[in-house]
């Protein structure tokens, strides 16, 4: 990815588990890469789960968070996955990596 771009960071403490926040997780990624506008994601989960989202701009943020299949993941996440989340939006504005 070529800066500037947006990063959504989204990270939770989950209170339940089960095989349906697992379906729902892959349905959600599987969805965000039909979006416009989407980039990549990346995601880690020990206690803390991290999910970064990487977006063209913030009007595709805006429509992925009204999308009505998210919009129904995010109401689940609520009420019975999450016992809090935070969602975070930045601009990237520069980036740099190394590869062994």
């Amino acid at each position: 990815m070529k800066p500037p771009y947006y990063a959504v960071i989204f990270t939770s403490i989950r209170t339940n588990i089960d095989d349906d926040y697992a379906i729902m997780a892959t349905k959600m990624e599987n969805l965000a890469k039909l979006q416009d506008g989407f980039l990549g994601v990346e995601s880690a989960r020990n206690e803390i789960g991290i999910t970064v989202s990487y977006w063209k701009d913030l009007e595709s943020i805006k429509n992925w968070k009204q999308n009505l299949d998210h919009l129904e993941a995010q109401t689940k996440g609520i009420s019975t996955w999450y016992e809090n989340y935070t969602v975070r939006i930045a601009l990237i504005e520069r980036e740099y990596s190394f590869n062994k």
